[in-house]
């Protein structure tokens, strides 16, 4: 069975605007974050609790973070690593899909 992504434009130009548009962060951070790789350390563990298990993130991983970066900062952490793997969940689905 073949399977097609029938929003994949739109979720490329959602995914290309997060990572690359104008941000509080640089985009090449972004691009580290969604990647769950290449972000500086005191981010990482963050941006593992994101790729992995989102819902366990808490007030006070965010509050550890919030003296080396802004809420602006973080906001744009946060959504360009949930927005990474969530791409990347959808990709293995629909690789999935195309294998079935």
């Amino acid at each position: 069975m073949a399977t097609t992504d029938p929003h994949g434009e739109l979720r490329d130009r959602v995914l290309r605007s997060v990572l690359d548009g104008p941000g509080a962060t640089e985009p090449s951070l972004r691009h580290a974050v969604a990647n769950g790789r290449g972000a500086p350390a005191e981010l990482q563990e963050l941006v593992d609790k994101v790729h992995r298990h989102a819902y366990k993130v808490t007030d006070a991983d965010i509050a550890r973070l919030q003296g080396t970066y802004s809420d602006d900062q973080l906001f744009d952490i946060v959504v360009s690593a949930a927005l990474g793997a969530s791409q990347r969940r959808l990709v293995a689905g629909l690789d999935a899909l195309r294998d079935a």
